[in-house]
């Protein structure tokens, strides 16, 4: 195998990776797979003669886009509405905040996700590189451009802006738990009117390729059709956060998820369902299975 076609496997075994830490800083999917594509693109023309860590360089290169796009989305937002809050001056201790781990562990999912938006893009990248995939600053610092001591002030400063905006954020989440048990708990009991309470009357259901194999209709819409079909069914399904979103994650006792109804809500009620199936796809997601809200809260 030449090093070109090497490259390109070791790149693919390392696309769902990637994909992660490009959605991590960029918060969508559409573009995180844009720049994994444009990581690609600069990859397949470099020398990688004297890369020691492909994977690690890897993630650089999609870390150096990933911020590039930030900065380029940022300029665009100050254009148009003026100029932006300036960042804190760098010199900020970091020791009262030695709880990492169990910071972190109270903020994933879509809390995290919605106050990561609110980060200049340096401290977000430091942040994201550092406490979710452990990279150390001295690599941090060669992709933003400061020293590594200036890398981990950014990484804190965010760290403090996050455990600040997330527990306002947190909330929504804890509502919205409350909609998703209660249409778990109405689907398993084969209780028509409560599911169409917590439906939307304009709700659309849609499944990909691989769930209608398993039988799943392609769309429905409206609620009543949507009811019906999980009418005395989701026994096995359970509430999940899916890359930060609310939603809900088939499998069978202890086994792999092998499906994913991402749900989008509004006002209390359920507005679209998204069925996925698909192996490639569900590899890419991060998917957190959470516990069941106990009856009386829901």
């Amino acid at each position: 195998m030449d090093e070109k076609n090497f490259l390109a496997v070791q790149f693919e075994a390392s696309r769902a990776h990637l994909q992660r830490v490009a959605f991590r800083m960029l918060g969508s999917r559409e573009a995180a797979e844009d720049a994994v594509q444009e990581a690609w693109f600069k990859v397949s023309r470099a020398d990688t003669a004297d890369v020691d860590n492909l994977g690690g360089w890897l993630t650089t290169v999609v870390s150096r886009v990933c911020l590039d796009m930030l900065r380029s989305r940022r300029a665009r937002r100050e254009d148009a509405l003026g100029p932006a809050v300036l960042e804190p001056a760098i010199g900020e201790d970091d020791s009262a905040y030695p709880e990492r781990e169990t910071l972190l562990a109270d903020q994933v999912g879509m809390a995290l996700m919605v106050v990561l938006q609110t980060l200049p893009p340096a401290e977000r990248v430091a942040f994201v590189l550092h406490d979710m995939f452990d990279l150390p600053f001295d690599d941090i610092a060669t992709i933003v451009d400061r020293s590594p001591e200036a890398a981990r002030q950014l990484a804190s400063r965010a760290r403090r802006r996050v455990g600040g905006g997330a527990a306002a954020v947190r909330p929504d989440i804890e509502r919205q738990r409350v909609v998703v048990q209660a249409f778990l708990r109405a689907a398993r009991g084969g209780d028509m009117q409560g599911l169409l309470a917590v439906l939307a009357p304009d709700v659309v259901f849609h499944a990909d390729a691989a769930a209608q194999k398993s039988g799943s209709r392609p769309e429905l819409r409206g609620a009543e059709a949507v009811a019906a079909n999980f009418h005395g069914r989701a026994q096995a399904a359970r509430p999940a956060l899916v890359d930060g979103v609310l939603g809900l994650a088939v499998a069978i006792d202890d086994g792999p998820v092998f499906v994913v109804l991402r749900l989008s809500l509004r006002n209390g009620r359920i507005t679209a369902i998204e069925a996925m199936a698909d192996p490639e796809r569900l590899s890419s997601f991060e998917i957190e299975v959470l516990d069941e809200l106990p009856i009386a809260e829901a």
